[in-house]
């Protein structure tokens, strides 16, 4: 089992939230899934580093500004702990890509959301995004199935 550490940013836009349909590479352990936009940090890089880069490389737009809203422990996430900061951000430029290597991007309607198919823990995650406290969070899943989770607000 490894640690790894990652990034997660929801780009905002009108009451909408731009996705990404992760459908394009065969081992992608989130395949056929519907995330936020991120990544693995790379060494010695902050996450806001890590997301603003991978806003860029993924869709194509510069985020300005990103918002802080906590960190999310998967443990025993596909046999692996990862570590994930959470951002968001409504503030960008640059031109939008309508595809990226890992999937399709989409600007969803924010109502819509958690209609996708999203991991469990995602349908728990993302209405805190919309509340003005950081979290601290740990979802305990055995391969891909979310066993529960536990929440700090601060």
């Amino acid at each position: 089992m490894f640690m790894k550490l990652a990034t997660l940013c929801y780009v905002r836009q009108d009451n909408q939230t731009l996705m990404i349909h992760r459908i394009k590479k065969l081992n992608d352990i989130h395949l056929g899934k519907w995330n936020g936009l991120g990544g693995k940090l790379e060494p010695g890089e902050s996450p806001e580093q890590c997301v603003i880069r991978e806003v860029k490389e993924e869709a194509g737009l510069t985020i300005q500004e990103p918002c802080y809203h906590g960190l999310l422990v998967f443990a025993n996430f596909k046999n692996d702990d990862w570590y994930v900061w959470v951002f968001s951000a409504d503030k960008f430029i640059g031109e939008q890509a309508l595809e990226s290597n890992e999937g399709n991007l989409q600007w969803i309607p924010d109502k819509d959301l958690t209609s996708l198919n999203l991991w469990p823990s995602d349908q728990i995650f993302l209405p805190w995004l919309k509340s003005e406290k950081i979290f601290s969070a740990r979802f305990q899943y055995a391969g891909d199935e979310m066993l529960g989770h536990d929440v700090v607000f601060y």
